[in-house]
């Protein structure tokens, strides 16, 4: 649990008619507030800016946050230090530095069939496993937006990782509209997070938009509205310790030397993204390329193959 929200009362400007509209809002613990800008603050708690200022300043101080600045070798250390899990692929682990680490997120882009759902159902098993066996004994939250989650191919995957009840341990969303997507972000996941959760996935990220925000006229809307959910994202996840995956989908785009595919979401997913890769098919197997990322090598490949109690090693 952490610091109610009634121990702001008393801080300079800040009294219990504040309070009770920050709890009628549905933030009742300190912590939800460091995640908020004041601008947000005014919107869903009616306060003035003056105001919402001081609670999420405020908010900082109890909670411990720092704002700070690190020396190169602190901050490299820090980073170092991270949680990480496995991914069931010993190939994709060795690429990653030892598994998917928190704070980041991770952009799986390709088409139908080439294996982004049966990846993020691997995922959402393997973060339960114990820390000693690659896992961080954590829960995740599977936000489905094309119906494609599938509760027997998780068991079956939960049965080879020897993850008893593996449906137990992951929290299944299905917004119907871009603004529950957004509302799902911003307003449920904290409460997840609290609950257990250390992985969100979203598959996939482009879909409801591409579907809801039609035209060109729609466009830079669209673009806004994506940019704001995964910025949410990237918050949430660095705050509360969680690492992130979302899926997307691909467009053809044409060259000299013929069309290539590429992710959805132009450079607004491109940016938000920490490492992005293309997932593909050939013949039997499927291929994972690293399209971009701070620290991966480009264009480097994993290979598996995808069976009934998830993704193995080629």
């Amino acid at each position: 649990m952490g610091t109610p929200i009634d121990e702001l009362v008393g801080e300079p400007g800040i009294g219990r008619v504040t309070v009770a509209r920050l709890k009628a809002a549905g933030i009742e613990e300190i912590e939800d507030l460091i995640v908020y800008n004041p601008e947000e603050l005014e919107e869903i708690a009616g306060l003035d800016f003056e105001k919402a200022l001081r609670v999420v300043r405020a908010a900082r101080r109890i909670s411990g946050w720092e704002t700070r600045a690190y020396i190169g070798s602190e901050y490299a250390g820090l980073l170092a230090s991270r949680s990480m899990f496995t991914s069931g692929l010993e190939g994709l682990d060795r690429l990653l530095g030892g598994g998917l680490a928190v704070y980041d997120i991770y952009e799986f882009a390709g088409e139908f069939g080439a294996g982004k759902t049966q990846l993020c159902h691997q995922l959402s098993v393997t973060v339960q496993l114990p820390p000693e066996r690659g896992g961080l004994g954590a829960k995740a939250v599977y936000i489905d937006t094309e119906g494609t989650f599938s509760p027997g191919r998780v068991e079956a995957i939960g049965g080879r990782f020897g993850v008893e009840r593996p449906l137990e341990g992951v929290y299944v969303m299905r917004p119907i509209s871009v603004d529950e997507l957004e509302e799902m972000v911003v307003r449920m996941l904290p409460r997840l997070f609290k609950e257990g959760a250390r992985l969100v996935i979203i598959d996939s990220v482009i879909a409801l938009y591409r579907a809801q925000f039609r035209g060109r006229e729609w466009l830079a809307r669209r673009q806004q509205r994506i940019n704001y959910m995964l910025d949410w994202l990237k918050r949430l996840s660095r705050v509360y310790k969680a690492a992130s995956v979302i899926t997307n989908q691909v467009l053809s785009s044409p060259t000299p030397f013929g069309a290539v595919k590429l992710p959805a979401g132009g450079n607004i997913i491109a940016h938000a993204s920490t490492h992005r890769f293309l997932m593909r098919r050939s013949g039997e197997k499927h291929l994972i390329e690293v399209l971009d990322s701070p620290r991966l090598p480009r264009k480097a490949v994993v290979t598996f193959t995808i069976r009934e109690d998830g993704l193995h090693d080629a």
